[in-house]
C-alpha cells in the first residue's frame, strides 16, 4: 500500500505539501491519483500525475493544487487552503498504468487529514 504524509493544520490561505510513498516498493513511473475525502461527502479524486509528470487536475481546485513527483514520491501541493478544503486525502494507484485516467485503484494510503481553519 501507499503511505501518505504531511498533512496538518493550517490557516485560511496557507499552503501545504502532502507526500506519497509506496510501502515496500517504488512507485517508478506509474500513474498516482490523490483523492479527497471531506466530512459526509463522497470521497472525490482531485489529481491525477502521469509517469513522465504529466498532470490532470480537477476544475475546483486549478490553480491552487499541483502535483510533482520523483522516483519514489509522488507529492501533492496545495496552495491558498480554504476551509472547504478540509479534508482526508489519499493516495492510490495500481501500479501498472503510466498515464491517466487509472482504470482501477488497487492500492491505497491510510490517508492524511488536512484541516484548514482560522
Amino acid at each position: 500500500q501507499f503511505v501518505e504524509s504531511g498533512g496538518g493544520s493550517v490557516q485560511p490561505g496557507g499552503t501545504l505539501k502532502l507526500s506519497c510513498t509506496g510501502s515496500g516498493f517504488i512507485l517508478g513511473h506509474s500513474a498516482v491519483a490523490w483523492f479527497l475525502q471531506a466530512p459526509n461527502r463522497e470521497r472525490e479524486r482531485v489529481l491525477c500525475i502521469e509517469g513522465n509528470g504529466k498532470i490532470d487536475v480537477i476544475d475546483s481546485v486549478k490553480g491552487r493544487f499541483t502535483g510533482s513527483r520523483d522516483h519514489a514520491t509522488v507529492y501533492l501541493e496545495m496552495s491558498s487552503l480554504k476551509p472547504e478544503d478540509t479534508a482526508i486525502y489519499f493516495c492510490a494507484a495500481d501500479l501498472t498504468t503510466n498515464t491517466c485516467p487509472i482504470p482501477r485503484y488497487l492500492y491505497w494510503g491510510p490517508g492524511a487529514q488536512v484541516s484548514v481553519s482560522s
